[in-house]
């Protein structure tokens, strides 16, 4: 718990995006489970449909997305992901010290969080905190009409070869104006965030969401064809700003909040 709090503290040390003229941005935590086989992906479901999300819902913490790849089916390094906003860094490190207070999540999520050695839930998990851009400082729940389980969420990671070139992509989103091209074409998105502390850095991430994969490709075909975005990506101030785009789509588990 001591080095939890320990990392928070060295955020605010170290990291300069964390100022007073950008108060009111939120902040998000990743959290990523790898998993192997089926049966410890129903451990994890249970953990975070019957005390995980319950659990953070009871400490006001709304609008938490869970999401499974597409591609979990046939990877071999299966994935969930969990998104959680936060409006106040700290709010991180008090989460983990809260939820060992409250005895509703404890008992409801005793079978994973008893589990022994040799029968372990998961291969590993990680953490990534992110700050919202200043041009998207807020959430946004997507505004999807078809069922559920057609939805597709698209999460895209772009590295970059230096801090420079990562600082001039996140003004090429906001200054140079790429947010706004994807708000005209409707792509939906849930957030647009700079991560402040992960394994890929310097890296930015944002969500996009589509009511299934046939629209998905349909905007993304819009979006190649568009003339702000030939003009923006043409700009020779923008150019080589990516190292590299991981892109993964999605659909949310059935006990996601949306």
């Amino acid at each position: 718990m001591r080095r939890i709090c320990n990392f928070i503290a060295l955020l605010f040390m170290l990291v300069p995006t964390i100022t007073l003229a950008q108060k009111g941005r939120e902040f998000y935590q990743i959290t990523l489970y790898h998993f192997a086989n089926a049966e410890q992906e129903k451990v994890i479901d249970q953990y975070l449909k019957d005390a995980y999300v319950p659990a953070l819902h009871r400490r006001g913490i709304k609008n938490v997305g869970v999401f499974k790849p597409i591609a979990n089916d046939t990877a071999m390094d299966k994935r969930i992901y969990i998104l959680i906003p936060m409006k106040h860094l700290d709010e991180l490190s008090a989460l983990s010290v809260r939820l060992l207070e409250d005895q509703q999540y404890l008992q409801s999520g005793k079978e994973y969080l008893d589990a022994t050695f040799n029968n372990v839930p998961y291969s590993r998990m990680e953490n990534i905190v992110l700050q919202a851009f200043p041009l998207a400082p807020k959430m946004n729940l997507p505004k999807l009409t078809s069922p559920k389980s057609d939805h597709v969420y698209e999460l895209r990671s772009y590295e970059s070869g230096t801090e420079k070139l990562y600082r001039n992509k996140v003004e090429m989103f906001n200054q140079g104006g790429e947010i706004k091209l994807f708000e005209r074409l409707n792509f939906n998105a849930v957030f647009y965030a700079e991560v402040l502390a992960g394994s890929h850095m310097p890296n930015l991430m944002y969500m996009t969401s589509f009511e299934n994969k046939a629209e998905r490709d349909a905007h993304w075909k819009s979006f190649g064809e568009d003339a702000e975005w030939k003009r923006l990506s043409a700009l020779p101030q923008y150019q080589k700003n990516v190292s590299k785009a991981d892109v993964l789509l999605m659909r949310a588990a059935e006990y996601s909040d949306y």
